[in-house]
């Protein structure tokens, strides 16, 4: 019975990060705001130093500008991004999406981190794209993860960037799911849109993207 306890409440806990309650516009704008503030974070982080050429070769890139993960028996982690794809020499408007996943054990603590990132191939890119992601699931994706001693030729169809803090020790992605946020896009577009139209640029944003000015910012 204790164990069913701890199941349950794990749970409910990963049915709230997984959330699809209908979101104003507001809340995409306030991601958007957020999504900028995390860029500006890694443009001033020495270890962002390397990847930056590459951000010019990126396909796309994701930002998650608060992933929580927390846990008493159990640990789960999730929050929400938005994807923006690499079209001619600026960035496409704004999908938003969701990340999430879930884990048992004697954990105890708080962690919240900025993640950002770095689609390098037309193939991460597609799978991000898809109806769900789970990133180490096979599918032939590579990660990498940047750190200050990265090199500049680093290669892998993901490169990302995280700055966390909290009792943790790490942050691991491996197992997190990637999905895209259907209502949010509805609210912030004012009708369904498909996530393919959105980062192709067949629709308009109703507001103005500092998230992608930030990354316009960036590039050399």
């Amino acid at each position: 019975m204790k164990k069913f306890g701890v199941l349950s409440a794990a749970l409910a806990f990963a049915a709230l990060l997984f959330n699809t309650s209908v979101a104003s516009a507001s809340d995409q704008t306030n991601l958007l705001d957020q999504a900028a503030t995390t860029i500006s974070h890694m443009k001033a982080d020495p270890a962002f130093g390397p990847a930056r050429n590459m951000l010019a070769s990126a396909k796309g890139v994701l930002v998650i500008p608060k992933l929580v993960k927390g846990g008493f028996i159990f640990g789960a982690e999730g929050g929400s991004g938005v994807l923006m794809k690499k079209n001619g020499n600026g960035w496409s408007a704004p999908a938003f999406y969701t990340m999430g996943s879930g884990s048992f054990g004697l954990q105890i603590g708080l962690e919240q981190a900025e993640i950002v990132m770095l689609l390098m191939t037309d193939r991460a890119l597609d799978q991000v794209t898809r109806a769900e992601f789970k990133l180490g699931a096979g599918g032939g994706i590579t990660m990498v993860s940047l750190s200050a001693g990265a090199q500049a030729n680093l290669a892998a169809d993901i490169i990302v960037w995280t700055s966390g803090k909290g009792l943790y020790g790490g942050l691991t992605l491996e197992g997190s799911v990637i999905k895209g946020r259907d209502d949010w896009n509805r609210a912030f577009y004012g009708k369904q849109v498909p996530v393919a139209d959105i980062i192709a640029d067949k629709v308009t944003p109703p507001s103005a993207n500092p998230a992608a000015q930030q990354l316009a910012a960036l590039q050399p």
